[in-house]
């Protein structure tokens, strides 16, 4: 049988996230920097814990005031320092809880940066070397984060969007574009069916992509996200494809 993977940013102190977790296999938990304290990486932990979703580290840029959206030109050595400070801190307390931090996705402006130059990808990807051993890489398929991760010899999960217009290039229409977050469920729901069935997806110019993504995002902040995940799981599901973790 077909399998896809569903993963939800959680963690991040805006939404449902124990909704979100009975919908999706996969949850990417913000872990300090632009969302998320101890607490909150506990509760959500114990929450995927209680759920079986496999966990995943999600740090950002440390800028609260912006939710980790604001691009910020860091020096190598700092976005060193938050980045591994991050992911260590959620696989310190993983492990206290009896789980295994799987993957590492790029929060924010600092993933769309990684995904468009392979040496902002290359200092957040070393940043994660040595923490946890087997850990993946969860980023935007047909990105500079994808082609950085591989010749870097991480396992490579490639990422869709279910919520985002893509531009031509097969990256993220900016946030700050009309357009760019998508809000009908049944319409993100067809487009994961598409993806999943076809390797395609449409960018906001009608352009069709090739896509080898086999993990679909639905943003937690988003105030359709259970709706969403909720449409896209039936969909999908609806078309013998299983709902569990990518490879």
């Amino acid at each position: 049988m077909t399998s896809f993977d569903l993963n939800a940013d959680l963690g991040e102190g805006i939404g449902d996230d124990a909704a979100m977790m009975e919908l999706v296999s996969s949850a990417s938990i913000a872990c300090g920097g632009h969302a998320g304290d101890d607490l909150s990486m506990r509760v959500a932990l114990r929450a995927a814990r209680e759920a079986g979703v496999r966990v995943g580290a999600h740090p950002g840029f440390e800028d609260r005031e912006n939710f980790g959206r604001l691009r910020l030109a860091l020096p190598a050595e700092e976005l060193d320092r938050q980045v591994r400070t991050q992911v260590a801190t959620l696989c310190n307390f993983a492990a206290e809880e009896g789980l295994l931090v799987r993957y590492v996705k790029l929060h924010g402006a600092l993933a769309n940066m990684a995904a468009e130059d392979g040496a902002v990808a290359a200092v957040a990807f070393a940043a994660i070397s040595g923490i946890v051993d087997g850990l993946s890489v969860l980023a935007i398929d047909n990105s500079a984060q994808v082609a950085m991760a591989d010749a870097m010899g991480f396992p490579v999960i490639r990422e869709a969007y279910a919520d985002r217009a893509y531009l031509p290039n097969g990256l993220l229409v900016p946030r700050s574009a009309e357009g760019a977050v998508l809000h009908d469920a049944g319409l993100i729901a067809e487009r994961a069916v598409r993806l999943a069935e076809a390797g395609e997806l449409v960018a906001i110019d009608g352009t069709v992509i090739a896509s080898e993504a086999r993990s679909l995002c639905i943003h937690g902040d988003n105030a359709e996200a259970v709706a969403i995940a909720r449409a896209v799981r039936d969909a999908l599901e609806g078309q013998g494809i299983a709902i569990r973790p990518a490879d």
